[in-house]
């Protein structure tokens, strides 16, 4: 199997709230495997202090040393001067490009004159907005979940020179709150949650009352309760222009979601044998239709058959 360009491999920030040794114990496992960038920070809430800013940095330090290109992620709706505190932690340190999630983020890094990613909680569905953010010091940018095969590339083709990530693999995280459902769920307030998220490793996940799985509750954040899964639409992320392939972190086997994606990206493995291999690991089904411009928890004919 031959492909014209290969997209980097990269893997996005700790979405979930995990204990500080299961963290240092993931990136002990992650640094072995063959990814371009990995992302590090809490991104999510600011009261998951397991790892403090500085204990990012020093760990951003560490995986670097291995020759991996490291970025820090920058928290999504920043609300008080601590979280503003600790982005300026951020900021302040001089080795390593930050991803912007909040808008605050944004403004004080285009103050200082740093250049920076736009994260995907940026909410970028236009080239207009694209090209605000590389006016404002953007040099790349990872697109919103929500968007079709079709609109990227009519982004990409409008601003080329601002390289494009997708998340191709995770629950997806479609919307932020200042209300924290977590606690919600355990009758607790959200300043004195106690931590509940972490008995939740992969979040809580919501049913309907016909007991379908509908959405994953993730504190502030609401994501979907199926794993997006976009390897089957390799060629066609090719074709559209995407620079960057973003698999989102999980405990249980993502070194072998590592691999199977990486064999795609070299060509030593087929798109139809990816997917059979992904669900022989997850077990479970996997979702794309926002790539094909439909409901996001719809999956194409190709997974559909691959899991059946």
């Amino acid at each position: 199997m031959m492909q014209q360009r290969k997209l980097d491999l990269t893997l996005g920030p700790i979405l979930f709230f995990w204990p500080k040794e299961t963290i240092l114990d993931f990136y002990q496992l992650i640094i072995q495997q063959p990814l371009d960038r990995i992302y590090l920070g809490e991104t999510v809430c600011s009261r998951r202090q397991e790892l403090k800013v500085a204990d990012w940095i020093d760990l951003a330090h560490d995986l670097a040393s291995s020759g991996k290109k490291i970025i820090l992620s920058s928290q999504v709706l920043m609300e008080s001067e601590s979280d503003l505190k600790r982005l300026r932690k951020l900021v302040e340190q001089e080795d390593f490009t930050i991803e912007a999630n909040d808008l605050g983020a944004v403004k004080m890094l285009y103050a200082k004159g740093l250049p920076f990613i736009a994260g995907q909680s940026l909410n970028i569905y236009n080239e207009q907005t694209l090209a605000l953010m590389q006016s404002l010091g953007a040099i790349s940018w990872v697109g919103s979940v929500e968007l079709a095969a079709e609109k990227l590339a009519h982004i990409i083709a409008a601003v080329p020179e601002m390289p494009c990530e997708i998340m191709g693999w995770g629950k997806l995280p479609l919307a932020y709150s200042s209300r924290c459902f977590t606690a919600r769920h355990y009758n607790l307030k959200k300043d004195n949650c106690e931590f509940k998220c972490l008995q939740h490793a992969e979040g809580l996940q919501l049913r309907t009352r016909e007991q379908q799985s509908f959405l994953t509750i993730n504190g502030i954040q609401t994501m979907s309760a199926a794993c997006c899964s976009l390897i089957a639409h390799y060629p066609h992320m090719v074709q559209c222009g995407i620079a960057a392939l973003r698999l989102s972190p999980q405990q249980h086997f993502m070194a072998d979601i590592i691999q199977i994606h990486r064999q795609v990206i070299d060509g030593v493995m087929t798109t139809s044998a990816a997917v059979q291999a992904l669900y022989s690991v997850m077990g479970d089904n996997l979702v794309d239709g926002y790539w094909q411009g439909k409901a996001g928890i719809k999956c194409s004919v190709e997974v559909s058959c691959a899991g059946s």
